[in-house]
């Protein structure tokens, strides 16, 4: 009761700042609620085909995938944190700048994966070891969805110039339209021309190809809207790169070492058995929905985070902080709540495959509690994205990853799936407290801020 009080009085006392962080939290937070929908109905039209080789095989791709795009997710983060930064500064000719030198990045990056798609491919398989069933049907789904790079990259660099911006509308508009269009096009692949496992990537590349076209648009508009234009000749010159490469260096590492632990997890579950490997799929549904619903928050402390420090006002980013963290703790309690009433529901939703649903019900306990568990590392990677202390980040997930997860893993064997599991939430407490002593020993040593303001 006194924790709500509190937050009245705060909100009755900073009432613009709750407007603010509102403003830039609930489209994201709708459009990422959604975006786990991609998944969710790919998952659900394959998990109603009555076996659990394609509901595998789209978990195997889904995962290789998730590593390979989101290793290139700083052309997202490290697009918000500098042109916030920028925009704090109003420098709009820095803000229009960021935008295309990060598309072009995504771009040039999509395309060189396609190029080498056919030594990724193999790789990829000896890391997973599908079982002779799922194999052959996880690499249809590769050859098909290897082909969304160029959009998908492209589209990570202007959703995080739109985050960066403050047009928290934009990201939703854009995933809103990739979510329907795939939903759409998963029905007409698998169930009226026939398809599996490969008519759903399909379905998920013209989605992201929609999305991207889209977000030009989005994009051309904020454009318009701003002063001053860019130089063409300057963004083919590399030293004009030189602040985006070095804060996504960093950004690149860390997301790589995060991605190594997630495949590692679907690889240990492919390990154990096809069941086991099918209801982890089936929960990581679960993961995608917490990271989604917090991100909103976190993404408001990344774009108001990092225009407080371009405008070097240190008040407004404890601020912004305090009150962000508050609401991300009550949506924690919200999904902990939902998962623990709904969270059978949710799975008889996502398969109808008996052994399945009895795998996924066993280790649902550790999805319940993953909300609290997991909220301090998405807050505080928002932080430190809009500040951009990127290098904070990649040496606090070597050691949650490297001296967490994996001793973790190694200790817990015995347990089975449990284990796994047991391992896998503490990556996120380990994430949490390394990044909150960084964000202490920041804040006490000035680090952040110069002698202006408050």
């Amino acid at each position: 009761m006194l924790f709500f009080q509190s937050l009245l009085i705060s909100f009755r006392k900073d009432h613009a700042v709750h407007k603010r962080i509102w403003h830039m939290s609930w489209p994201p937070m709708l459009a990422n609620i959604t975006t786990p929908l991609l998944g969710l109905v790919d998952t659900m039209v394959v998990g109603h085909l009555g076996t659990a080789i394609h509901l595998g095989a789209v978990a195997i791709g889904a995962s290789v995938f998730s590593f390979i795009f989101w290793a290139f997710g700083f052309l997202r983060m490290g697009s918000t944190g500098l042109t916030a930064q920028a925009l704090g500064k109003k420098d709009f000719y820095r803000v229009q700048e960021l935008l295309l030198q990060s598309v072009l990045m995504g771009l040039s990056i999509g395309l060189i994966l396609i190029a080498f798609k056919g030594p990724i491919l193999e790789f990829a398989m000896y890391v997973m070891s599908p079982s002779e069933e799922i194999e052959p049907w996880a690499r249809v789904y590769f050859e098909a969805r290897i082909m969304s790079a160029p959009a998908v990259l492209a589209g990570f660099a202007i959703m995080g110039w739109f985050f960066g911006i403050q047009y928290s509308k934009g990201p939703l508009w854009v995933l809103l339209a990739i979510n329907i269009a795939n939903m759409g096009l998963d029905y007409f692949a698998v169930y009226q021309l026939g398809m599996a496992s490969d008519g759903v990537a399909w379905a998920t590349v013209w989605a992201h190809y929609i999305g991207v076209t889209f977000a030009i648009v989005l994009a051309v508009r904020q454009l318009r809207q701003m002063s001053g234009s860019v130089s063409i000749l300057g963004l083919v010159k590399w030293r004009a790169y030189i602040e985006l490469v070095q804060v996504n260096r960093y950004l690149f590492v860390r997301t790589i070492l995060l991605l190594i632990a997630m495949t590692f997890f679907t690889a240990q579950s492919a390990q154990q058995s096809d069941s086991i490997l099918a209801a982890n799929s089936v929960l990581l549904t679960f993961v995608l929905i917490i990271a989604n619903a917090l991100d909103g928050f976190a993404f408001a402390v990344e774009a108001l985070c990092g225009e407080a420090k371009g405008a070097n006002k240190v008040e407004q980013f404890k601020k912004t902080i305090l009150l962000s963290c508050l609401w991300a703790l009550i949506t924690a309690l919200g999904l902990t709540i939902v998962f623990w009433l709904f969270g059978n529901s949710i799975i008889s939703i996502l398969t109808s495959v008996p052994s399945v649903k009895e795998e996924a019900a066993l280790y649902l306990p550790w999805l319940i509690c993953l909300p609290l568990l997991g909220i301090w590392s998405f807050m505080l990677d928002g932080i430190f994205i809009g500040v951009t202390s990127v290098k904070q980040m990649q040496n606090t997930m070597v050691i949650s990853v490297l001296l967490v997860f994996f001793p973790m893993w190694y200790i817990t064997q015995p347990m089975g799936n449990h284990g796994l599991w047991l391992s896998f939430s503490c990556l996120f407490v380990a994430r949490g407290l390394t990044l909150y002593w960084c964000y202490q020993q920041n804040m006490k040593n000035n680090v952040w801020f110069g002698s202006a303001d408050a």
